[in-house]
C-alpha cells in the first residue's frame, strides 16, 4: 500500500466517508454549535476540510505535471521516507493555526459542505489514475506547514487531515452543551 495511489487514496475515501457518517444526521443547529467561542463548529470542520482536501489534490496534480514536464523538485526533502504521523509529529504546533487558504469563511448549510465533500471523491480518482505508474517520491510539492513531501505523503496527509478532524467533530457532538 505504502505508494499505490489507488490504495492510498481509498484510504482517503474510508476517512472521509466516516467523516461523513459522523455529521450526516445532524441538524443545522448542530452543524452551527460551538463549544466555545475559539472552536470551530463542525460545519466550519467541514468547510475546512474541503478547502484543504481540494488544495491538496491541486498540489499534487501540480507537482505530476512538473515532473512530466521535467521540473521535478530541486530543493531539500527534509521528510523523505517519513510517514505523515511523523513529519506532523515534527512540524506542527500543539495547537497548529490552519492557513489562510483553508480557513472556513464562506459559510453555509451543513448539508452543502456535506456535498461539497463527496464531489471530491471524482476528483480524488482522477488525479489517482493520472498518478498510476508514476514515481510518487519523485512529485513533490511543499505543504505550507510541514515542508516539502512527496505525492504518498500527501495521500497520507489528506487522510491523516480527515481522521484528525473527525475526532474533533465527534468531540464537539459529545460537549456538554450540544444542542439535542
Amino acid at each position: 500500500m505504502k505508494n499505490d495511489p489507488q490504495q492510498l487514496a481509498a484510504a482517503v475515501e474510508r476517512a472521509r466517508e466516516g467523516l461523513l457518517r459522523a455529521v450526516v444526521d445532524l441538524n443545522e443547529t448542530q452543524g452551527a454549535y460551538k463549544p466555545a467561542t475559539e472552536d470551530w463548529a463542525i460545519v466550519e470542520i467541514l468547510e475546512h476540510l474541503y478547502l484543504a482536501e481540494l488544495g491538496g489534490i491541486t498540489k499534487i496534480w501540480t507537482a505530476l505535471n512538473a515532473v512530466r514536464d521535467g521540473r521535478q523538485w530541486a530543493g531539500d526533502l527534509p521528510n523523505r521516507g517519513k510517514s505523515i504521523e511523523d513529519v506532523v509529529a515534527a512540524t506542527w504546533k500543539p495547537k497548529e493555526v490552519a492557513p489562510a487558504a483553508a480557513t472556513p469563511h464562506f459559510g453555509g448549510p451543513l448539508a452543502a459542505w456535506v456535498l461539497a465533500l463527496r464531489s471530491l471523491t471524482p476528483l480524488l480518482r482522477a488525479l489517482t489514475a493520472e498518478l498510476d505508474g508514476q514515481p510518487l517520491e519523485a512529485i513533490v510539492y511543499p505543504h505550507v506547514l510541514s515542508g516539502p513531501l512527496d505525492a504518498r505523503q500527501r495521500l497520507e496527509f489528506l487522510r491523516f487531515h480527515i481522521e484528525r478532524h473527525t475526532a474533533q467533530a465527534w468531540r464537539v457532538r459529545s460537549s456538554p452543551g450540544f444542542p439535542p
